[in-house]
C-alpha cells in the first residue's frame, strides 16, 4: 500500500496544483446559486406592482376587475387617445383597453399598453378577470344564476400517499420528487463522465509522454492504475464536501434575502390554518389575510422542508465513488490500450451508452418512477448510479438500496481486475492500432 499511496498523494496533488480545477471549485457553488437566486428574482420580479388604468368603452366592466395584492385597477372616462397622451407621465404602469365591440363577441380582444412589459403572471390574472365578468354575465343573460354555478365548482388538492407491505402510508412529493430525482440524475451522470475522463487523460498523458515507462519500473502496472483510480476518487470525495459546504452556505444566505417575505406569509397561513381548524365554524374569516395566490409556493417550500438532503447527500456520494470506481477502471483500461483520443472512439461508445440510458431513463421516470425499467435500471451496475439517485427522492426501500450497491461494488472488482489485465499490456504498446481481438488476447494473457 506504501507506493499506491504515493501514487494517490501523487494524483491529488498534481490536480491540486492546477488553477483551473481550484477555480471551479469554488466558482461551481456560486454559479449555481447565482442561477436558482436568478430564477427565483425572475419569478418574484413577474409579479411588479402593476398600477393599471382602465379605459372601458363598454362601461360594463367598472368597479367589477378585482386587484390582488400587486395589482390595482383605476377607471378613467379618457378616450383611448388622450389617455395615452398622458400616459408616459403619469405613475400608471398599464393601461387596459376594453373596446366597445367585446360584449358583442365581435373579435374577443382587449389591449394592454405598457411603459415596461408586464410579466406572464399580471397578463394571465388580468385576462381571466375579464374572462370570468364576461362569463357570468352570459349565464345571466340565459337567466342562469352564476352562484349556482360558481358553488357547483370545487377546487380540491391531490394527495398522493405509498402504501408500504406493512399497511403503513406517508405523503409522497410526486411532482416535486419527480424534478430531484430528474436533477441528481443528471449530476451524477456529469460527475462520473468529468471524473472519469480525468483518468483516461492522465494514464494517455503519461503513455504519450513516455513517463509511465520510468514508473512502472518501481511499482506494478495494476498499482499504478489502482493509485491514480484511488486518488481521483478521494479528490472528488473533497471536492464534494467544499462545494456541498459552499453551496449550503450560499442557499441559506439566499433563501433567507429572496424568499424572507415568502417564509413569513407561510408562518402567518399556518397561523391562520391552525386558528380556523381550532375555531371551525365560528372562526371570522373576514379578519383573515387572503392568501389564496400563494398557496403554490408554500406547497413547494413545505415539500422541500419534508427531503431528507442529508440521506440524499450521502447516498449521492456512495454511488458517485461506486459509479465512478466502477466506469474509471474501464476508461483506465481504454487509455492505457489507445495512442490517441481519437483511436479510442471505438472503445468509448459501449462505455457511454449505458451513461446516456441511465440518463434517459431518469428523464423517462419524471413521467412514471415506479415503471419496471426504473427498478432494473437502478439494480443494473452500468445504469444504476444515474437511475438509483432519480429514485430515491420518490422513496426507495433500504433493502434495494443494499442491493444495488453490492452489484455495483461487486462489478466493481471484476473490471477492475479485467483492466488491470488490459493496463499491463496496453501501457507499453506503441504505434499500433488496438482492436477488439487485441484486447481480448490481453485478458487471458499470462
Amino acid at each position: 500500500m506504501g507506493k499506491i499511496g504515493l501514487i494517490i498523494k501523487r494524483e491529488i496533488f498534481s490536480k491540486l496544483r492546477n488553477k483551473t480545477f481550484i477555480i471551479m471549485t469554488f466558482l461551481a457553488p456560486v454559479l449555481v446559486a447565482a442561477f436558482f437566486a436568478i430564477v427565483i428574482w425572475m419569478s418574484m420580479s413577474d409579479k411588479a406592482e402593476q398600477n393599471i388604468v382602465v379605459i372601458d368603452e363598454t362601461e360594463f366592466f367598472k368597479d367589477k376587475l378585482a386587484g390582488n395584492d400587486y395589482i390595482s385597477f383605476t377607471y378613467s372616462h379618457d378616450s383611448l387617445d388622450k389617455a395615452l397622451d398622458k400616459f408616459y407621465a403619469s405613475d400608471k404602469t398599464c393601461i387596459l383597453y376594453i373596446p366597445s365591440n367585446l360584449i358583442s363577441g365581435a373579435d374577443g380582444a382587449i389591449k394592454i399598453f405598457y411603459k415596461k412589459a408586464p410579466g406572464f403572471a399580471p397578463q394571465t390574472y388580468i385576462k381571466s378577470q375579464v374572462e370570468k365578468i364576461l362569463y357570468e354575465y352570459k349565464l345571466k343573460a340565459n337567466n342562469i344564476d352564476p352562484t349556482i354555478i360558481h358553488n357547483a365548482k370545487q377546487a380540491i388538492k391531490l394527495i398522493t400517499e405509498k402504501v408500504n407491505e406493512k399497511g403503513e402510508h406517508a405523503e409522497q412529493m410526486t411532482a416535486f420528487a419527480s424534478i430531484l430525482g430528474f436533477f441528481c440524475g443528471l449530476l451524477m451522470f456529469m460527475f462520473i463522465m468529468i471524473y472519469g475522463m480525468m483518468v483516461f487523460r492522465s494514464v494517455m498523458e503519461e503513455k504519450t509522454n513516455r513517463i509511465v515507462e520510468i514508473i512502472i519500473s518501481s511499482v506494478k502496472p495494476f498499482q499504478l492504475m489502482l493509485g491514480k483510480i484511488l486518488g481521483i476518487a478521494i479528490l472528488g470525495i473533497m471536492q464534494f464536501i467544499v462545494m456541498g459546504l459552499i453551496s449550503f452556505a450560499l442557499t441559506t444566505v439566499l433563501s433567507s434575502a429572496l424568499l424572507k417575505d415568502v417564509q413569513k406569509d407561510m408562518v402567518k397561513f399556518n397561523e391562520q390554518k391552525a386558528q380556523v381548524m381550532k375555531n371551525g365554524t365560528t372562526a371570522n374569516l373576514d379578519k383573515l389575510d387572503p392568501m389564496q395566490d400563494k398557496l403554490e409556493v408554500f406547497e413547494v417550500l413545505g415539500q422541500i422542508k419534508q427531503l431528507n438532503f442529508v440521506e440524499i447527500f450521502i447516498c449521492f456520494v456512495i454511488y458517485f465513488l461506486a459509479g465512478y470506481l466502477f466506469y474509471s477502471s474501464i476508461l483506465a483500461a481504454i487509455g492505457s490500450a489507445v495512442d490517441s483520443e481519437s483511436d479510442s472512439q471505438q472503445f468509448m461508445m459501449p462505455v457511454m451508452l449505458p451513461l446516456i440510458s441511465g440518463y434517459v431513463i431518469a428523464a423517462q421516470m419524471m413521467s412514471n418512477p415506479e415503471s419496471n425499467l426504473a427498478t432494473w435500471g437502478s439494480m443494473i451496475p452500468f445504469t444504476s448510479p444515474i437511475v438509483m439517485m432519480a429514485r430515491i427522492p420518490h422513496g426507495v426501500p433500504i433493502w434495494e438500496i443494499l442491493i444495488s450497491m453490492t452489484l455495483l461494488i461487486l462489478s466493481f472488482l471484476g473490471t477492475a481486475w479485467l483492466a488491470g489485465k488490459i493496463y499491463r499490456v496496453g501501457i507499453l504498446m506503441y504505434g499500433k492500432k488496438t482492436s477488439w481481438k487485441e484486447l481480448s488476447k490481453w485478458i487471458f494473457y499470462k
